[in-house]
């Protein structure tokens, strides 16, 4: 019982006890196996949207979602990848109600400071496996639950050499650790505040998950990650500190960008080179892929993409028609074009992919003007989460593992609370 008491601390008016244990319980599992989180979350859902006031059809960004799905459902019929245009919503209607059902629970600064240290703590298995994945050997399949729940861990990191640890594919584990870094961040920051010029115990470990953290996040060779990394730092760490952080970061910075950038004289990129981890300048230069054809790089996906919405503008392909599409256009096969807004422009039209986008961008900037960058260092951490998440979606779309789907939307719905703030 002290364990269940101490979990209902922080819990909204709006949110029920049950809801507020279960919401808790599955963000805490969500990075580990979505099938163990789906349980307790979509029940958090059902009491979020029983107790939820004012009532859904009184909020005018529902009904803005609403005129959203609308577009996307009617879009379908005229779908080019015909019938896989239907299921292809799944990744989309659904989660406007949980937008909706799951605000109750980040209603107030206190419940997402919570929320935060939950999505912290599920982050650790997450850290550990791939660590243990890459630097001790350790490899799946590891079996739960009478074999319900499977984690098929690649020996040696999927793709090799990458940590993927619990997830799919390397590229999910980088979006995952990217967007929980500012989060943590924001851990470190309240504790260095709390127990300054004090030892305890939370000072060892917070370092400890930093630093291992910064290792998983190193080991998964994504430079969205490591961009992630480097700009999470000064956000939330706040402006009052920018004044010598920026300059130390630059400072930091510099060789790295003299390893990489073009046109620097040898006389000062060799050193640079010297000094820089060559997986570091040589993945940022790219020159393993350097012999690639532009069909299948960023820019020529984004190219091809440009022309196929230009082409249908109003209701687009339909969901999962780029895969059958590109390969017509560029010869070359590719699941997505890697950037969310052209995703959302060639499936449901571009009308669509503007005003859900648009929402998005303005929760951001509407939260900021209330006051979400202020002093509270876990307001500004959920925030550049939100926006690390934003920015991993502009080359690369991790929405499709439904962990980083769930917690995207969890996320802004923290925003549309921040926004207009209820007790």
């Amino acid at each position: 019982m002290p364990l269940i008491e101490r979990l209902q601390q922080h819990r909204p008016s709006v949110a029920t006890r049950s809801g507020w244990l279960a919401f808790q319980l599955g963000l805490f599992l969500l990075a580990s196996s979505l099938l163990l989180a789906v349980i307790p979350l979509f029940w958090a859902l059902l009491e979020g949207t029983r107790h939820h006031r004012p009532r859904w059809w009184r909020d005018r960004v529902n009904l803005w979602l609403l005129a959203v799905a609308a577009l996307m459902t009617c879009a379908a019929p005229f779908a080019r990848s015909g019938w896989l245009a239907w299921p292809g919503l799944v990744n989309w209607l659904p989660f406007f109600w949980g937008f909706w059902g799951f605000q109750p629970y980040v209603m107030t600064p206190a419940a997402r400071r919570r929320i935060t240290q939950v999505l912290v703590a599920g982050t650790v298995p997450v850290v550990v496996t791939g660590l243990g994945q890459l630097l001790l050997g350790w490899s799946g399949p590891w079996e739960v639950l009478n074999r319900l729940v499977i984690w098929h861990m690649d020996p040696g990191g999927l793709p090799p050499g990458r940590l993927s640890g619990l997830f799919d594919y390397a590229n999910v584990a980088a979006a995952w650790l990217a967007f929980s870094w500012p989060l943590l961040l924001a851990v470190a920051v309240s504790i260095g505040r709390q127990w300054w010029g004090r030892w305890s115990w939370k000072q060892p470990t917070v370092l400890l998950l930093l630093v291992s953290q910064l290792a998983a996040l190193y080991l998964t060779d994504s430079r969205n990650a490591w961009g992630a990394a480097v700009v999470a730092v000064p956000l939330v760490l706040g402006p009052a500190r920018w004044i010598w952080l920026l300059p130390v970061l630059l400072l930091l910075l510099l060789p790295v960008l003299l390893a990489v950038l073009p046109g620097i004289p040898e006389l000062l990129q060799l050193p640079a080179r010297a000094i820089v981890p060559e997986a570091i300048w040589g993945r940022l230069s790219d020159l393993a892929f350097s012999e690639r054809p532009l069909a299948s790089t960023r820019l020529g996906q984004w190219s091809v993409a440009v022309s196929l919405v230009a082409d249908r503008p109003w209701l687009g392909w339909g969901a999962a028609a780029f895969s059958l599409v590109y390969p017509e256009r560029a010869g070359v096969w590719h699941g997505h074009p890697h950037n969310l807004p052209l995703e959302l422009a060639i499936s449901f039209g571009l009308p669509a992919a503007l005003m859900l986008i648009g929402l998005a961008l303005w929760l951001l900037v509407r939260s900021l003007q209330r006051g979400m960058f202020g002093a509270d260092p876990f307001e500004r951490g959920w925030w550049t989460a939100f926006v690390i998440l934003a920015l991993l979606h502009a080359t690369d779309l991790p929405l499709y593992s439904g962990q980083i789907n769930v917690v995207g939307w969890i996320l802004l719905a923290g925003l549309r609370a921040a926004a207009w703030p209820r007790p």
